[in-house]
């Protein structure tokens, strides 16, 4: 049986604590400590109904994991959030969570990391007040795990491969990273086509093949 798939254990493995120069551990500070609530804001309309398209497929998917629609529906508008405010890709992002934790809140692996991205508590004490009990928190672990993601991601200069690798302490081997980008698949969103307003009110709108994802 898959780690994961235990009822109070995650997979095993986890972020190693390496030094940090002083400006990185500044800056790592600085973007886990915002505490502004997830509130999604749009540009314009179409965004935000883009976003409610892309709530609405995602919620479809996640029903079988939390059965709840006001839990999946914060877990969810965080992820969203969270994701984006770290620059990383959400459907990456819900892979990882999935083979992390399976989308479980109080998910604690054999060497210590918890919650739904399964955060070393080291990291609280590093760039946090140093209260690991707040990895059980929704919104602090996703910020400290999306975070800690987009610095391995630059450390590695843009390599997911590697950076997984190291998010999970397995740095180069192939067995989590593939895991979590076969995961990732199953979170991808391909929005509606854009519709091309004809100048012919009597001829129907076409569709671009091409429109945004």
């Amino acid at each position: 049986m898959a780690a994961w798939a235990l009822p109070h254990q995650a997979l095993a493995g986890g972020q190693v604590e390496e030094p940090l120069m002083d400006s990185v551990r500044t800056a790592l500070s600085s973007a886990v400590a915002n505490s502004a609530p997830p509130v999604p804001e749009f540009a314009d309309t179409d965004a935000r109904l883009r976003y409610l398209r892309w709530l609405g497929i995602m919620s479809t998917r996640l029903r079988k994991r939390q059965t709840e629609w006001v839990e999946r529906k914060e877990f969810l508008q965080t992820v969203w959030y969270e994701s984006r405010r770290a620059a990383l890709d959400t459907g990456l992002v819900l892979g990882l969570i999935q083979v992390e934790s399976n989308f479980r809140k109080f998910a604690l692996s054999p060497v210590g990391a918890r919650g739904y991205m399964q955060v070393m508590p080291f990291w609280t004490r590093v760039i946090g007040d140093g209260d690991a009990g707040k990895l059980f928190h929704m919104q602090t672990n996703l910020r400290f795990g999306c975070v800690i993601l987009k610095h391995y991601i630059d450390r590695e200069k843009g390599d997911l491969f590697m950076a997984l690798g190291r998010y999970n302490g397995s740095r180069g081997k192939p067995q989590y990273p593939d895991a979590v980008f076969a995961a990732s698949r199953a979170w991808d969103f391909h929005d509606l086509p854009a519709v091309v307003k004809s100048p012919d009110p009597t001829r129907p709108a076409d569709r671009l093949p091409g429109g945004p994802n």
